[in-house]
């Protein structure tokens, strides 16, 4: 996010972002010429994308459920995207009213939208901050988010659709380590993220069309994503892709194929 002198933020729509791509893959309406030229890009490099979204929004969608129901009532969201209801603290206060969930991205336009993500059940409490996990000492340390959650108590930290656009130059592997030793026993991590393993050219090309946009990326194996969740306990089914980890009986994702999922997806917990 850049700032003038007065403090104005400059939105950058002339530049693609890739919450702003992930909005537009999902049918919203809050992209730009710059991200829509560049999404179009990218479904010609790999026409699967609109599958993939929508398996991973699914995915994103059960799994706090399931996080929900098994009790838990604080959540770290970092990367959040545009937001697009369901939201996840509407998902998780649906069974957990109660539930703290904190929101980060480091696109200014979802800045804009943080009234979306701030709309918490009475009992519960949300939060939107501004930061780049790529310095997550900062984003830890952010005052909206340590007023509203305890680190010192379990958290569900997300890290959905973004490890991808860490490439291993800025430390993907440090960064996670970083953020999984400062939460509690007990506490969370799930992940999604984009693999080469069932259609390289493909995600080759999707790769290459991201950075023409300016955004790198780096899609990973499934054991190099695997490694994500070292010393933490795998849920099962373990590291899967992503429209096969415990699907719901009626999405019909389910019946999609892993080449158009092209992500893997797990859940781990922290002993």
């Amino acid at each position: 996010m850049v700032a003038d002198e007065d403090g104005v933020v400059d939105l950058e729509l002339d530049r693609a972002h890739s919450a702003r791509m992930y909005d537009y893959f999902l049918g919203g309406t809050t992209n730009f010429p710059a991200d829509r030229e560049a999404a179009v890009r990218a479904m010609e490099a790999f026409p699967s994308i609109l599958a993939t979204a929508r398996i991973n929004r699914r995915f994103v969608h059960r799994s706090t459920r399931l996080l929900a129901g098994g009790g838990m009532t604080q959540f770290l969201d970092i990367g959040t995207g545009i937001p697009t209801q369901p939201n996840l603290h509407e998902v998780a206060q649906s069974l957990r009213p109660e539930a703290h969930v904190v929101y980060t991205d480091n696109d200014p336009i979802v800045l804009t939208h943080a009234r979306a993500l701030l709309e918490s059940h009475p009992a519960g409490r949300t939060a939107y901050v501004q930061a780049d996990v790529t310095s997550p000492g900062e984003l830890l340390a952010a005052p909206g988010l340590l007023d509203t959650v305890d680190l010192d108590e379990p958290v569900a930290l997300s890290l959905n659709a973004l490890l991808h656009f860490v490439p291993d130059e800025l430390g993907a592997h440090e960064i996670v380590e970083h953020l999984k030793n400062a939460l509690a026993p007990g506490s969370t991590l799930t992940i999604t993220h984009a693999t080469p393993d069932f259609d390289p050219d493909g995600i080759r090309r999707l790769t290459d069309a991201y950075r023409a946009a300016g955004t790198p990326g780096q899609a990973r194996t499934r054991d190099e994503i695997t490694r994500f969740f070292d010393g933490w306990l795998l849920l099962e089914p373990g590291v899967v892709p992503t429209h096969l980890w415990r699907p719901d009986p009626g999405d019909d994702t389910r019946n999609l194929t892993s080449t158009e999922a092209s992500c893997y997806a797990g859940i781990a917990r922290k002993p």
